[in-house]
């Protein structure tokens, strides 16, 4: 358990016991007292996360040793505990940057406990997201995230560092599960641009009347439904990146719209007049064909020309050779990861089910076979039939080409969207109106029939 360690400075020793006697009833803090400001400098090396320190010391001022304390390591929090109560002091102190002012008096006590309280929380949340960014670049770092050896993928390899090292637009086009929102992540957590926000925005998913906002933002009352103002997608990137999901979904003429603010570098918020300036960096994607899309006239040249910049063509799982049986493996070791349970092994029938498979889903699908592969198994070996493969009847479009009775069509519907959301069955019952029972009854139902 990590404590959280309190430094008090006080030459009255009865208030000072006082103080470190308050103080610890939390478990949790790690309190210690010194009756004079040089223990206390030659203490520090202990890395004390808050100090308070009386103002009036015998062998220093409190002024000095605060100067001290910031020259030791600027980032401590300081809190002066005083029996004068001059405002000039006070303010001149804060400006200087301490965190806290305290008087002596009846309430000091219930003050500092409240002090210390905001200063650990804001360490907590501090740390969190250190932890969180630290995270996201692990996670997103270019040579563990895009895994695969085959060729196909190892093709891209070049486009994507050059992408990385440099601050071009990008297009990342490929089949739908191919992984382009990861690439593009990939992308900006191992740039120069790490540190600056992440923004996505899926064009297919927002209702065309409510685009423009979510990419440039709303006055307040531009709308209905508009009660204050609102920054879009485009100002939140500010310098960072701005991952356009999807782009080949974006309406002709919000197209316009976007190229002018490509080009000019600045958007205006719908309702608004005020001209707000941006630099983030572009990555669209898309699983469409844009080039027979422009001559088709459905998406304009002039955008395209804008957005393609360096090109990233992702390809199918299917094309990938033994990269299906690397992801299964890395997916596998995911899934004990999250479950805290050791690395499940893959029967050879397993893996040899998996290379015959065509994967229309491609990454997406795999991993969601895999993870269900895994909840199937007993617990130490995938076996084949353990492997559990969703036949994509509405894309393929074969209500039309075989005769089922309604149960297997049923059966087929549900079955293609666990597969399209990655195995949510609590967004499958919401999509399709019917009871998660039902589609648990199909998983079994089928488990058993392989059996």
């Amino acid at each position: 358990m990590d404590f959280f360690k309190i430094f008090i400075v006080e030459d009255e020793p009865w208030y000072g016991e006082m103080l470190k006697y308050h103080l610890s009833l939390n478990p949790d803090y790690d309190v210690h007292l010194f009756d004079n400001a040089v223990e206390c400098i030659n203490n520090l090396h202990l890395k004390p996360n808050v100090l308070c320190i009386d103002y009036n010391l015998p062998d220093m001022s409190g002024d000095k040793l605060y100067s001290k304390i910031k020259s030791y390591n600027s980032s401590i929090p300081v809190i002066v505990i005083s029996g004068q109560d001059e405002i000039s002091v006070a303010l001149r102190l804060l400006k200087s940057g301490v965190y806290d002012y305290i008087i002596k008096d009846d309430n000091t006590k219930e003050i500092l406990w409240n002090s210390i309280l905001h200063i650990r929380e804001n360490n907590n949340l501090k740390k969190e997201i250190d932890d969180l960014k630290e995270k996201l670049e692990t996670k997103f770092d270019f040579e563990k995230t895009i895994i695969g050896k085959s060729k196909a993928i190892k093709k891209q390899y070049d486009y994507i560092r050059n992408a990385i090292e440099s601050n071009i637009n990008v297009l990342i086009t490929g089949e739908t599960g191919t992984g382009k929102e990861v690439v593009a992540k990939a992308i900006h957590y191992s740039s120069t641009k790490k540190k600056k926000p992440f923004i996505a925005i899926n064009m297919a998913a927002i209702p065309k009347e409510l685009v423009e906002s979510e990419l440039f933002g709303h006055e307040k009352g531009a709308f209905t439904g508009a009660i204050s103002r609102k920054p879009g997608k485009f100002e939140q990137a500010k310098d960072g990146t701005i991952f356009l999901d999807e782009i080949a979904e974006l309406d002709i003429n919000m197209q316009v719209k976007l190229l002018r603010a490509l080009q000019e570098k600045e958007v205006t918020r719908v309702g608004g007049s005020e001209i707000v300036k941006i630099n983030a960096r572009i990555i669209s994607a898309t699983h469409q064909n844009l080039t027979s899309l422009v001559k088709e006239g459905r998406f304009r040249q002039d955008l395209y020309y804008r957005i393609i910049g360096l090109p990233i063509e992702l390809p199918p799982l299917r094309n990938r050779d033994n990269d299906i049986l690397i992801l299964a493996r890395y997916f596998i070791d995911e899934y004990a990861k999250e479950n805290k349970i050791k690395p499940l092994e893959i029967s050879n029938e397993a893996q040899e089910q998996l290379m015959k498979y065509s994967f229309p889903g491609n990454v997406r699908e795999l991993k969601s076979v895999v993870d269900l592969a895994c909840v199937l198994s007993d617990g130490k070996r995938i076996k084949s039939d353990n492997i559990s493969f969703q036949i994509d009847i509405l894309e393929d479009d074969l209500f039309t080409k075989i005769e089922k009775t309604l149960k297997e069509y049923n059966a087929d519907i549900i079955n293609y969207f666990l597969n399209k959301y990655n195995d949510n069955v609590m967004t499958v019952a919401k999509k399709l109106d019917i009871g998660k029972s039902t589609i648990y009854n199909l998983i079994k139902a089928q488990k058993d029939n392989t059996e």
